[in-house]
């Protein structure tokens, strides 16, 4: 553990939005600048403009906002390190080429695409390594691409070390050695002037003053490069740490078929932000291997790097849901009620009330439901299906087979006969209270021979067009006795 504050920093590239290894990697970056008293930094890496998706910035500052992961520098926010996109520090990226051209870390490539196929499948045919063949490191190599391209287009390479070992230190992992013969001699800037990640990042790295870097453990074979480079710009390394794989399940890459979302399509289906934060927090890292409940300032209270986890952490979308329901549970009603309108008030296509209920929706009425749902609901997106009863102004629709039920399925007269009784019964009740209701449906079943929940589910089905929901005199109390009636009415002349 540190005992300095320290930098961290999330460097995402806008291609795409962002998954969850990213935003795993990003809420340890977080917690470990909030628990040290240090800075989070976010850099957008924006140098590969092929792969450059329209509106993934606004994806990417979106769900850090949706996760609570506030930066201290970065885009919207300034800092003494702007700007905070590299695609505005190509100046920087160039100095630092001049300098390992100067010192004869990096040399000019003038070998055209066609040549580089040309040798990658020759390599692949004699099944050698991948990498560079060195043509270029040589006056001689690169007047033979001149005139083999017929342009003076080029691109810098790193002039990586042909024999000895490279040692990457790792927190997590100790000394972590490399042959330098294997080490590629990695294109720094592009013939479009652009710089790659492996010169970007250890510039900007040492710019911002970064000091720990934690990523995926899919970076550890670069490793060796990046350290090659810092030391040949003169740079001290930050504390490295390559965290393990999150795996699916079954023990292989996780992908959205292991249920592994991005972090707005999980806001989008209901999850709330803070069971989200927690279980991605502790995969890979653990407070004491038993409690899995974890606020948000109880992990920054308790997070330390010699926490993390070696061992890869195995992604569980069912302990995910059962994680946002407990988060739900233990939300007060009234936060509860606040959350869940806006869903419900949603257009009935994206999965709100239908149209025929007015918007907006009475916070109060809702608020006297959310104890009869709260226990039940796993996600916001789901109430909808679970209280529509509540708020429809009319009848709820109804199928006759669910209304009959396996009870009297082969009885339809008597579930007539039993809810009209009941109908009867109800628009004789003026004390609309869930304890009248269940009293007087007792004494109906008793007198008419009938078991209770026999009686119970038609009355059910018949007021909340469903064979399941939640408690039913308690949910007849709110509905009102109007909307009850009138719905026993429907579903007595349905069966009629």
């Amino acid at each position: 553990m540190t005992d300095r504050p320290v930098r961290t920093r999330m460097a995402p590239s806008p291609t795409g939005m962002p998954h969850v290894g990213i935003l795993r990697t990003a809420i340890f970056d977080w917690l470990l600048a909030r628990s040290t008293g240090g800075a989070f930094i976010l850099r957008i890496e924006d140098t590969d403009r092929n792969r450059y998706v329209p509106g993934s910035l606004d994806y990417i500052l979106e769900s850090l906002r949706w996760l609570g992961l506030d930066w201290d520098e970065g885009p919207e926010v300034g800092g003494p390190h702007a700007p905070y996109f590299q695609s505005e520090r190509l100046d920087l990226y160039h100095a630092a080429a001049e300098r390992l051209l100067a010192s004869g870390h990096a040399f000019r490539c003038y070998c055209s695409p066609e040549r580089l196929d040309q040798m990658r499948n020759r390599q692949r045919q004699l099944k050698q390594p991948p990498g560079y063949d060195g043509l270029c490191k040589t006056e001689e190599g690169q007047a033979q691409a001149r005139r083999e391209s017929g342009s003076e287009a080029y691109v810098i390479r790193f002039n990586a070390p042909d024999e000895g070992e490279t040692a990457v230190p790792d927190l997590l992992r100790g000394e972590v050695r490399f042959e330098n013969a294997r080490i590629d001699d990695a294109v720094l800037i592009k013939s479009d002037g652009y710089p790659t990640y492996h010169l970007a990042m250890p510039v900007d790295d040492h710019e911002m003053e970064i000091s720990h870097v934690i990523r995926g453990e899919e970076w550890l074979p670069s490793a060796p490069l990046h350290k090659l480079l810092f030391d040949a710009l003169g740079y001290e390394l930050p504390v490295l740490i390559h965290t393990p794989s999150i795996l699916g399940p079954d023990r292989s890459k996780l992908s959205k078929r292991h249920g592994a979302k991005s972090a707005l399509e999980y806001r989008d289906e209901g999850y709330l932000p803070e069971a989200v934060f927690n279980y991605l927090a502790l995969l890979g890292w653990s407070l004491d291997d038993r409690t899995e409940i974890i606020s948000r300032d109880d992990f920054v209270r308790h997070f330390s790097l010699d926490r993390l986890l070696k061992s890869p952490a195995v992604f569980n979308s069912e302990k995910l849901d059962w994680m946002n329901g407990e988060y739900m549970r233990a939300l007060p009603d009234e936060e509860f009620a606040r959350r869940l309108i806006p869903w419900l008030e949603k257009p009935e296509a994206d999965g709100g009330l239908p149209a025929s209920v007015a918007r907006p929706l009475a916070f109060d009425y809702t608020l006297r439901i959310v104890p009869l749902v709260k226990e039940r609901v796993k996600l916001l997106s789901k109430a909808r299906e679970m209280m529509d009863f509540f708020y429809l102004p009319d009848g709820v629709e109804l199928d006759v087979e669910e209304l009959l039920g396996k009870p009297f399925r082969e009885d339809r007269v008597r579930a007539a006969l039993l809810l009209s009784e009941a109908l009867v019964v109800s628009e004789g009740i003026d004390d609309w209270t869930s304890d009248t209701l269940l009293a007087a449906y007792q004494a109906l079943a008793a007198r008419l021979g009938v078991k209770f929940r026999d009686l119970a589910m038609l009355v059910r089905v018949a007021v909340t067009g469903r064979a399941v929901s939640p408690p039913l005199t308690e949910s007849m109390e709110i509905a009102g006795k109007e909307r009850c009636v009138l719905r026993l009415r429907n579903a007595v002349q349905l069966l009629q």
